[in-house]
């Protein structure tokens, strides 16, 4: 523990929404809502600096929530904020301890604050942004392989309708193009950067 007595957040993702928890160091919790994209993340950092938080005074915390959480968190720790992104086993044994019932995603960030404030996690760190970047490449790759099988499919149930083929094909030879342009794109990407 480094006894850390700064002001705690918690924040509770979902695939829309942010819901955030301001413990400052009296104890008394402040709450509030973003939009989980970038317009939301801008709010809720001008929230945040209108409670007199800044990067020096407060530390952020919320829970591994694969693709939800490590937008906000990528952004927040890109502008120098110190935040922890924690395994939520940790939280929920923590709440277990407190027997803390009462399950809302803003009760939930209340409590990823007050862990927070208990447990001080280390900070989290970003991957570096050529592997970002090349993981963006590869699910859009991967995408575009899945809409390929999935014409495929769909070319062999139209056996008798000639005009259904040829628009499918039409679509599966774009496709092809574009898994091939995207490929070259990431063998491209991986040559500039050794280190992958």
């Amino acid at each position: 523990m480094n006894g850390f007595t700064g002001k705690w957040v918690g924040i509770d993702v979902s695939k829309s929404k942010l819901d955030m928890a301001l413990l400052d160091d009296k104890g008394k919790t402040k709450s509030h809502v973003f939009n989980n994209d970038a317009k939301g993340l801008a709010a809720l950092l001008a929230w945040l600096q209108s409670r007199g938080c800044d990067k020096a005074t407060t530390k952020v915390c919320m829970e591994a929530t694969g693709p939800y959480s490590e937008a906000p968190a990528t952004a927040l720790s890109d502008a120098g904020w110190f935040i922890s992104v924690v395994n939520p086993a940790w939280v929920k044994g923590f709440a277990q301890g407190e027997m803390v019932r009462n399950k809302t995603d803003q009760a939930d960030a209340a409590l990823l604050a007050r862990f927070a404030q208990a447990m001080q996690p280390e900070a989290w760190t970003p991957p570096p942004q050529e592997i970002r970047a090349l993981r963006a490449l590869v699910d859009r790759l991967q995408a575009l392989k899945e809409m390929h099988q999935q014409e495929a499919n769909r070319l062999e149930a139209a056996l008798n309708q000639p005009s259904m083929q040829a628009s499918i094909q039409s679509h599966m030879q774009w496709l092809q193009a574009s898994i091939k342009t995207l490929e070259q794109e990431i063998n491209d990407h991986i040559d500039r950067h050794p280190g992958l």
